[in-house]
């Protein structure tokens, strides 16, 4: 925790300074507050921004105003991802002991760390600052919430919300604090000063979080890789697999961006992705939309992130079917050389061919070793020998089982994974956890040990160590 005589006399340090200061002072006022007290004040946030009404406001001005997704994903996100995510945490408890050991005589008491630096991406700008903020206030935490440039506007309207509920339920407004004029410096000086970082954005955004010298919770590259067994039903993988590619134009980095099929079922399923609204891209115009996406050759292009099929088409200059609702993209290769292996943050969907499902597991690694190693990818199949193949065989946090995978793995009513919009990768993704981030990630926990009724004893070596084990080493 920076304090105010250590921090460098620069005008945007002091200005952070400042606001770190009210942060904290507010976060100082819910210390001592009650479990009910907290669930009052994020009951209250979520319900001022996704109120019938505001929520359709939120989702039509965080579209004008980035340029990204469309209409019916950002209202899903304000209006059903935040409600999700208070139902998935009103009941946990956060206040006092939150766990209790009795095999080991050990109670934990839940803490607050202070201020969280939450970082949100121009991708989820919509939900990304309620979702962080209840998991803070949850906490007994306040927070500071650096937008995208490109969504300060909707970043401070929603910011503004919350404030306004805070007030009227009786706590501080500085809990939820907007940056409003945001920019590379100020980020990177909140990350600083705070107690906490929560990133989730760009690569470039995680790295300076993880080297702030503030303990950071980041996330990782996504590039999902889907596998359809022998043993799917195809209709309906192929309908979740439209759901999951076209979510908001593919904003999340969770969709769909490989799709492997099996052998025994690769045409009949490519067929059922064609009917869905897939249009393969193949010869002249895959090297177009190679290069619409990788304009540069190597980033990909801020100008078709999020957008429609049509769109994207037409910037990249070539004709497609009325009725596409996104690109398929045979490849067989992976790596920097085949640049449809990698993450593509459009309704871009690369098709690769396996014998089965052990192939497909090689392959999984291969593409998720270039991008998007530890984060997610998924499987249609009825086979559990399948399904655990894939899990035991890869490097990754989620396997998401016959579901939509941009709608599962952050957490959805249809599944148990915890609700959020930050999904650690793990070491292989160059995190620190492989959770979906919660509340629980956001607080000190005491642990409280009493001695045992009956101390344990070291048994016999026999016991411990084993006869052979003994014999062997001598």
């Amino acid at each position: 925790m920076a304090t105010a005589e250590l921090i460098a006399e620069t005008p945007v340090a002091a200005e952070v300074a400042e606001l770190v200061a009210r942060s904290r002072a507010a976060q100082a006022q819910i210390a001592d507050y009650t479990q009910e007290q907290v669930d009052r004040l994020i009951r209250g946030m979520v319900y001022a921004v996704a109120r019938p009404g505001m929520d359709e406001e939120i989702a039509r001005e965080t579209v004008e105003e980035t340029q990204l997704g469309n209409y019916e994903g950002k209202f899903k996100k304000i209006s059903v991802k935040t409600r999700a995510t208070l139902y998935d945490i009103i009941d946990d408890k956060s206040v006092g002991i939150i766990e209790e050991l009795p095999e080991r005589n050990i109670v934990k008491i839940a803490k607050p760390i202070g201020v969280i630096g939450a970082l949100s991406p121009s991708t989820n700008p919509e939900a990304t600052p309620v979702i962080k903020a209840i998991s803070a206030v949850k906490g007994r935490n306040s927070i500071i919430v650096c937008p995208h440039p490109r969504a300060k506007f909707i970043n401070a309207k929603i910011c503004g919300l919350m404030r306004d509920a805070l007030v009227k339920m009786g706590a501080p407004a500085d809990l939820v604090i907007a940056i409003e004029q945001p920019s590379v410096e100020k980020t990177n000086e909140v990350m600083k000063q705070c107690d906490r970082i929560l990133a989730t954005g760009g690569g470039a955004m995680v790295t300076a979080a993880y080297s702030s010298g503030t303990p950071a919770l980041g996330v990782g590259v996504g590039n999902a890789v889907i596998t359809v067994d022998e043993t799917a039903d195809l209709d309906d993988a192929a309908a979740k697999i439209l759901l999951s590619k076209t979510l908001d134009n593919a904003a999340s980095c969770s969709s769909d961006n490989s799709v492997i099929l099996v052998d025994a079922i690769y045409d009949a399923m490519l067929a059922k992705l064609i009917e869905k609204g897939g249009f393969i891209i193949e010869g002249a115009n895959k090297t177009k939309l190679q290069n619409a996406i990788w304009e540069d050759g190597e980033h990909i292009n801020a100008k078709v992130v999020a957008q429609p099929a049509e769109f994207i088409a037409n910037y990249a200059g070539f004709e497609i079917p009325e009725g596409t609702q996104f690109f398929i993209v045979p490849e067989t290769g992976t790596g920097a050389d085949y640049k449809f292996s990698g993450e593509k943050m459009t309704v871009t969907m690369t098709l690769y061919r396996a014998k089965d499902i052990d192939e497909a597991v090689k392959l999984t690694n291969a593409i998720q070793a270039y991008q998007g190693q530890g984060h997610s990818c998924g499987i249609y199949s009825n086979s559990d020998e399948n399904i655990m193949k894939l899990a035991n065989g890869t490097k990754t946090s989620r396997v998401m089982v016959n579901q939509p995978q941009s709608a599962s793995n952050s957490g959805n009513l249809w599944n148990g994974m915890r609700q959020t919009f930050s999904l650690g990768c793990g070491s292989w993704g160059g995190n620190s956890t492989n959770n979906n981030i919660t509340w629980r990630d956001l607080i000190n926990e005491t642990w409280v040990s009493k001695p045992l009724a009956t101390p344990k004893t070291i048994p016999s070596d026999e016991a411990l160590f084993g006869k052979d084990i003994i014999e062997l080493i001598g």
